[in-house]
C-alpha cells in the first residue's frame, strides 16, 4: 500500500457539482443506482467489464422509461433525455472524468479493494469514490486508498428506483464535506438518507440480517415449515415477505456473507450464520437466481414459486376434528371481545363469560360498537352485525361452558392464573370438548397438565386486534390429540384466519423473530449507533416494514416486551437474547409505552 496523504477536510464539495457519477458494475443494483442518476438528470458513466452486463443495463432502463411514457410519468422526449444520459464502458478508465464514483461489483474485499485503488490513479483528487458494500469495512477499503478522506459508503436498497432509504457511511478518514455532499446528492435523488458509522450491516441491514438468520435456522430445526413461518411473520406482523422468501430474494450467499462479517463483528450467537444457509450455498441453491433456494421457482431468475417435494398436500381437515357449533370465551378484556366478535360473525353460539356478568355485559358493549364501526363502513351488513350479536350470551361464571364445544380462555398472561382457570374448564366442560389457550409466551403443556384431560388442550395464539389480523398460531403440545389438532385447524378456516402449526415453545413463531429484533434495535441505541428516529425510518423504508422497531415497542408496551424477552432469554439460554439494560431501566422508571405516555417516545396525554 503507498503513503497516503493527510486527510483534506477543508475542499468544499457540494451536491450540485456531483454532475457526473460513475456507476462500476452493472447487475441488478448498479443497474438500478444508474436508472435513479439519470432520471435525476446526473450523467452517468456505466462500467462493467461483462459486456452482456452493460448491454442488459441499457435495455433495462430502455424498457423503464417506456413503461414511464406509457404511464404518462414522461414524456418521450424526456425519455430520450435520460437514455442519453447513460453511456456504458468496459473500462475504469472511463470515470475519469466523474464528480462521484460508486462502486458496486460483487461483495468480495479484494474485488472491491482493486476497483477502489485502482480508482485512485484515475479520478480527479477531489472526486468521491463511494463503495456500495453493505458487510465489508468501509474504513479497511478507504485505508487502502491514497485518498481515504474521499471514501466512504452509500447503501442503497434493492430495487433502487423504489426503495427511498440510502444509508450514508462515514469512516474515521472521511471528509464530513463528502458526507454532506452524497448526503445532500441523495435527497436530490428523492431519497431518505440516514448517516452511520461503519460497522457490518449498518442500521437496515444490521436488524434485518439477525431475523433472517433466526428464520433459517427455525425452519432448519424443523420446528414450523417454510410456508407458515413466512405466513407468520406476513400476516403476524404485516411485513411484505416472509423471512424465508426474502432471503431467496437477497440470495442465500450474499445473506451468509453479510452474517459472516456482522458475527466477526459482534460475536453474537445469533449472527453466525445457520448451517442451512452454509448448505444452499455449497449446493448453488442461492434461490431466485438460481431458481432453487428455499423455494422452488419456475426458472432461475423467476419470482414465480412452484411445487416441490416441501409443498404441503391440501388436506381435507373438516372431516378429521370433532364437530363444533358453540364455543364459550372466557375473559372480558380487548383480546377476548375481539375473540367472541370472529366466532359469532362466523355463525357460532358464542358464551362470553368474565368475572362478573356485568363484566361479560360490558364486554359485549365493546363488541357492539366494533360491529356498528364496522357497518358504519360498509363492511358489514346491519343483518350480519345483528345476528353476531344475538349470538353472544354473556355469562358471569364458567359453569355456562357446560354445553360448549370449544373452550378458549383470553384472560391475563399468568401461568398460575390460567392453570387455575383450566382447572375449572376440566371441572365444567363436556367430555370431547377442546380446551384453548390465547397464550403468546407462557408454555400450553402447563395449562395442559392442569386438567385431567391434557390431550384435549392446545394454543390458538390470535393477534391484537382479533377481528382484524388473519393469524393464528395452533400450538400443538406433546401430548395433544391428532383430532384436536384437526378440529382446531378446520375452526381457524371456518372463522377466515390462516393457521399455522408450531410447537409449544416460548415465543411460538412470531414473538420468536420478533422480539429479539426489537431487542436488538435497542441496542443500537443503546451503544449510541443511531438514533430511534433513524432506527425506525431504516425499517420502514429499507426493509418495508409497517411500523419501525421503536414505534412498535411503544404500541405493544415496553413492560409486555420486557416480559416476553425474559421468557424468550429463559427459554433458550442465549446471552443475545438477554433484555437490553435500557429496556429494564424504562420499565423500572414507569415509562411503559403510549399507555402511559412515554416510552422511547414521549405521547400527548389523552
Amino acid at each position: 500500500m503507498g503513503p497516503q496523504s493527510t486527510p483534506d477536510l477543508s475542499t468544499e464539495v457540494s451536491p450540485s457539482s456531483l454532475s457526473t457519477v460513475a456507476v462500476v458494475g452493472l447487475g441488478t443494483m448498479g443497474t438500478g443506482i444508474a436508472e435513479v442518476l439519470t432520471r435525476a438528470g446526473r450523467e452517468v458513466i456505466g462500467i462493467d467489464t461483462d459486456e452482456a452486463a452493460a448491454r442488459h443495463a441499457v435495455a433495462s432502463l430502455a424498457a423503464s422509461t417506456a413503461r414511464g411514457v406509457e404511464r404518462e410519468r414522461i414524456t418521450e422526449r424526456e425519455r430520450q433525455d435520460i437514455l442519453a444520459r447513460f453511456r456504458t464502458f468496459s473500462d475504469l478508465q472511463a470515470a475519469a472524468d466523474a464528480d462521484l464514483v460508486i462502486e458496486v461489483v460483487p461483495e468480495d474485499y479484494e474485488l472491491k479493494r482493486q476497483v477502489i485503488t485502482a480508482l485512485d490513479d484515475i479520478v480527479r483528487p477531489e472526486a468521491i469514490l463511494a463503495t456500495g458494500t453493505n458487510a465489508l469495512s468501509v474504513t479497511r477499503l478507504a485505508a487502502d486508498s491514497l485518498r481515504p478522506e474521499r471514501v466512504l459508503g452509500v447503501h442503497f436498497f434493492n430495487p433502487a428506483p423504489a426503495m427511498k432509504l440510502v444509508e450514508v457511511v462515514s469512516s474515521v478518514l472521511t471528509a464530513p464535506t463528502a458526507v454532506a455532499a452524497v448526503t445532500e446528492l441523495a435527497r436530490d435523488l428523492g431519497k431518505n438518507p440516514i448517516a452511520v458509522g461503519d460497522r457490518p450491516g449498518f442500521v437496515a441491514d444490521g436488524l434485518l440480517f439477525g431475523y433472517l438468520n433466526q428464520a433459517a435456522a427455525m425452519y432448519e430445526s424443523k420446528y414450523a415449515t417454510r410456508e407458515d413461518i413466512d405466513a407468520a411473520m406476513r400476516l403476524g406482523c404485516g411485513l411484505p415477505m416472509g423471512p424465508l422468501a426474502l432471503l431467496d430474494l437477497i440470495g442465500v450467499d450474499t445473506a451468509r456473507t453479510v452474517l459472516e462479517a456482522m458475527y466477526a463483528d459482534s460475536r453474537d450467537r445469533l449472527h453466525a450464520p445457520a448451517p442451512i444457509l452454509g448448505q444452499l450455498a455449497e449446493a448453488g441453491l442461492t434461490g431466485r437466481k438460481a431458481g432453487r433456494g428455499f423455494y422452488s421457482y419456475a426458472e432461475p431468475g423467476s419470482g414465480e414459486v412452484v411445487p416441490d417435494a416441501e409443498t404441503p398436500a391440501a388436506a381435507d381437515e373438516a372431516a378429521a376434528g370433532r364437530t363444533v357449533r358453540s364455543v364459550g370465551v372466557a375473559g372480558s378484556g380487548t383480546m377476548a371481545s375481539g375473540i367472541a366478535e370472529v366466532f359469532a360473525k362466523a355463525g357460532f353460539e358464542v358464551v362470553l363469560a368474565a368475572r362478573s356478568l356485568e363484566k361479560a355485559e360490558k364486554a359485549k358493549a365493546r363488541i357492539t360498537k366494533s360491529l356498528g364501526r364496522s357497518v358504519d363502513k360498509g363492511r358489514l351488513a346491519p343483518e350480519a352485525r345483528d345476528a353476531a350479536l344475538a349470538a353472544i350470551t354473556p355469562a358471569g361464571s364458567l359453569d355456562a361452558f357446560a354445553d360448549v364445544d370449544l373452550a378458549v380462555e383470553a384472560v391475563a398472561e399468568d401461568l398460575e392464573v390460567k392453570q387455575q382457570l383450566f382447572g375449572t374448564l376440566d371441572k365444567v366442560c363436556k367430555p370431547g370438548a377442546v380446551l384453548a389457550t390465547t397464550t403468546s409466551s407462557l408454555p400450553v403443556v402447563a395449562c395442559a397438565r392442569a386438567t385431567s384431560r391434557p390431550q384435549d388442550v392446545i394454543g390458538m395464539h390470535f393477534f391484537n386486534p382479533a377481528p382484524a389480523m388473519k393469524l393464528v398460531e395452533v400450538v400443538r403440545t406433546v401430548l395433544t390429540a391428532d383430532d384436536v389438532h384437526a378440529t382446531v385447524r378446520a375452526v381457524c378456516t371456518k372463522v377466515r384466519k390462516h393457521p399455522v402449526d408450531c410447537g409449544d415453545r416460548a415465543g411460538f413463531i412470531v414473538n420468536a423473530l420478533l422480539f429479539p429484533y426489537l431487542n436488538n434495535a435497542i441496542k443500537m441505541v443503546q451503544e449510541h449507533y443511531a438514533t430511534l428516529d433513524d432506527i425506525d425510518a431504516a425499517m420502514k423504508l429499507g426493509g418495508g416494514y409497517p411500523m419501525g422497531p421503536f414505534e412498535l415497542l411503544d404500541v405493544v408496551g415496553l413492560d409486555v416486551s420486557l416480559a416476553i424477552e425474559k421468557v424468550l432469554h429463559a427459554e433458550f439460554r442465549d446471552p443475545g437474547l438477554a433484555p437490553a439494560p435500557l429496556l429494564e431501566h424504562l420499565v423500572a422508571a414507569g415509562c411503559l409505552g403510549r399507555k402511559t405516555g412515554r416510552g422511547f417516545r414521549e405521547y400527548a396525554r389523552r
